[in-house]
């Protein structure tokens, strides 16, 4: 079988996601990314089409990429001008990468209606733009825009633009499902129908939710080329999602691509791009997502813990990712067992029950607490009950004030004291909103025995009330998402009062952070991490 190439367009079509931008720096940072993990050709933008990916391309020019060709995207020629004089195709050639992407338009509705073009014309641009590229010695990938709706339409007219491409020499021809319409037998009916007479690729949208699929059936039926975006970032219901294709192409359908050492960064990958867009990472993600191999039921972890296999497709670590037991109402002793010896508890230590401290996260769960999506605060509960764990800190007391006048938002101030290895500290911290306050006193208190812990953030921060039929004396559940550079874990807290709740929670999470012990000789005290892969 001919290799498959991957095509990433993150840096263009994924920027064309709601709430997604890029600034040409972040877009360098991630074609270093892409190329590291072995992307066969990274889309950098449209240089025609605004200055953020003109600047882009000029940076580009000094990246020495290791594995991927650089290519810029743009449009066919303008109607009736020659393509020396079209601005788009000489801001392409201007980027100076050694390959490049133009569209053209392959439904007649589209041709006569959106762009008022005639037909004839349309396939003069298709011909003389490629043409015009070749002759400037750059590889062309041609972009069959909307290709299946307009082979719905008139075959024939859609087929004859494939023709154009090929007689001005492309060296791809994407099939695109631009409006993300079309299911994946009609895909590989429609592609079995035509002879191409040069490679072709596939590019799909996700509108129906079959993005991958129709990329996976185009494989299966000649194409050896796919586009796609880290995550599946792109406009309206974004991309296929190459951080699912590429999994399985090299391991449900032995299609080479990728090697094992680079099928081992997607998550990381995933990650690095989701933190750069600003977006929270999807934890149902197929293969990469936090949830991916995820085990709640006490029947399914009893049975990984003999035979994974049994209730996993693969092996998450073939793919960075890792096995997680979670621990609710649902789970049996064997989740708890499973988490324990995960994090490194000995439940035999003080001769605890497994079955005793299943009934107690059981009843707490009863109570509002919600152990599955806290891990951070579950490995501090098992300390707990087994009486192995040794605080960090101890509060006092903290007060908190929110102040507003007429002329001015509300502003909020926080007070704590903390005791660590029994000194006091006491300090002060404004914040937006009460918990930023309480964070930041808290943060102020523990820089002084634990310098750095500003490496550590907040990422999330939820709040939902359990049962509203108190009002405003509900309980309230509120759940806190941390991260530093290489770790994100979530805590927990419980209470009618959404401040103290958000303090267990806070505090929980600071608590997981740091590892506190006393150096004998100098009473001084040391940081350490707890760094599981049931947190990553």
């Amino acid at each position: 079988m001919e290799p498959i190439l991957l095509y990433d367009t993150t840096l263009r079509d994924g920027t064309q996601g709601e709430n997604i931008n890029f600034t040409a720096e972040e877009k360098v940072k991630i074609a270093r990314r892409l190329d590291d993990v072995g992307i066969h050709y990274i889309e950098g933008g449209w240089p025609g089409s605004n200055p953020r990916d003109k600047q882009f391309f000029e940076l580009a020019k000094c990246l020495e990429l290791k594995n991927a060709r650089l290519t810029a995207f743009g449009s066919t020629r303008r109607p009736c001008i020659s393509p020396s004089e079209d601005q788009n195709l000489t801001a392409l050639l201007e980027s100076d990468t050694p390959a490049v992407t133009i569209f053209g338009k392959t439904w007649d509705l589209h041709v006569e209606k959106v762009m008022e073009n005639t037909l004839e014309e349309n396939l003069l641009m298709i011909r003389e733009s490629v043409s015009y590229l070749k002759e400037n010695n750059r590889e062309v990938i041609y972009d069959a825009e909307h290709f299946f709706d307009g082979y719905k339409e008139n075959k024939d007219y859609a087929l004859q633009t494939l023709t154009a491409a090929a007689e001005g020499g492309a060296d791809f021809i994407v099939l695109c499902d631009t409006n993300g319409g079309t299911l994946p037998f009609d895909l590989e009916s429609v592609i079995k129908e035509i002879a191409l007479p040069v490679r072709f690729g596939i590019h799909t949208h996700n509108d129906s939710g079959l993005a991958v699929a129709n990329s996976v059936m185009a494989v299966k039926a000649g194409a050896t080329m796919v586009q796609g975006t880290v995550n599946g970032y792109g406009e309206r219901c974004g991309n296929a999602d190459l951080m699912s294709i590429i999994p399985i192409l090299c391991m449900k359908m032995d299609c080479p691509c990728f090697s094992a050492e680079n099928l081992r960064k997607l998550r990381k990958l995933c990650r690095f791009v989701s933190e750069t867009a600003n977006m929270i990472p999807l934890s149902n993600r197929p293969f990469v997502g936090k949830s991916a191999f995820a085990h709640k039921g006490g029947i399914h972890v009893s049975a990984i813990r003999k035979e994974p296999r049994a209730y996993e497709h693969i092996d998450p670590e073939l793919i960075g990712n890792s096995r997680r037991v979670l621990v609710s109402d649902l789970s049996g002793r064997s989740n708890v067992e499973y988490k324990a010896k995960e994090m490194g508890i000995d439940l035999d230590a003080n001769g605890f029950d497994s079955r005793k401290i299943v009934e107690k996260i059981k009843h707490l769960e009863a109570g509002g607490y919600q152990f599955d999506a806290a891990d951070g605060s579950f490995r501090i509960l098992l300390e707990k009950f087994t009486e192995q764990f040794k605080p960090l800190f101890e509060l006092e007391s903290f007060r908190v004030t929110v102040e507003k006048d007429k002329d001015r938002p509300c502003s909020s101030h926080a007070t704590i004291k903390i005791s660590v290895d029994g000194q006091n500290e006491i300090t002060a911290a404004e914040g937006h909103g009460p918990v930023g306050a309480l964070d930041n006193a808290l943060r102020k208190a523990l820089d002084n025995f634990f310098p750095g812990i500003d490496a550590m953030h907040l990422v999330d921060f939820k709040v939902r009330v359990i049962d509203g039929r108190e009002g405003t004396a509900s309980k309230v559940r509120v759940l806190i998402e941390s991260r530093d550079k290489d770790h994100i874990w979530s805590t927990i807290g419980v209470s009618e009062d959404i401040i103290e709740a958000s303090w267990q929670a806070l505090a929980d999470s600071f608590q997981y952070k740091l590892g506190f012990q006393s150096d004998p000789s100098n009473g001084n005290s040391v940081q350490k991490l707890f760094m599981h892969n049931s947190v990553c």
